[in-house]
């Protein structure tokens, strides 16, 4: 009877939930960004700008797979600018792009953005930033630390995302 009563609660608590999708992700203060601005809105420059996030995302993905904090994430990005430095300049001289870059990790400006209905306000932010020539086309950015980066994605439909619930789960196992 014991059972029943915790299952019967369980499900008076939790099923208004059960099927709702988040709406927004939600940057903690604590976050540490991710940012690629091209020079111009140039097609040429705007691709650019996605090759170079292309390749320091994945390299990021490996470097910070096992961060498990803040801190952790911070030291691992200081340690690395130089190395950062050297996979822009790599990666614009191997695709033959021809323009000046500069990283810097430390409290960089983000402008406002509108992304999926969220607006994510202007300000200083703790983040990784990579600016090609001379910064005035349109940027690219995400979260290194929570890593939402590497989970989000720049075009992904997080619509299609399905959402599992623990209490679901065990509703759905014993009844």
């Amino acid at each position: 009877m014991k059972k029943y009563l915790i299952l019967a609660s369980l499900i008076l608590v939790f099923i208004p939930n059960l099927n709702k999708k988040s709406d927004e992700i939600v940057i903690p203060d604590e976050a540490i960004r991710f940012r690629v601005v091209a020079e111009s809105n140039t097609k040429e420059d705007q691709d650019a700008k996605t090759i170079v996030k292309n390749t320091l995302e994945q390299d990021l993905e490996i470097l910070l797979k096992n961060s498990k904090s803040i801190d952790e994430t911070r030291t691992i990005l200081k340690e690395n600018e130089k190395h950062f430095e050297s996979l822009v300049e790599r990666t614009l001289l191997t695709n033959k792009i021809n323009t000046t870059y500069k990283v810097n990790f430390g409290i960089n400006y983000f402008p406002e953005k509108k992304y999926k209905g969220i607006i994510y306000e202007e300000g200083y932010y703790e983040s990784l930033v990579v600016t090609l020539g001379n910064g005035n086309g349109e940027n690219w950015w995400c979260v290194l630390f929570p890593p939402l980066c590497l989970m989000e994605g720049e075009d992904n439909n997080t619509d299609e995302v399905e959402y599992k619930s623990f209490v679901k789960e065990m509703i759905d196992k014993y009844l």
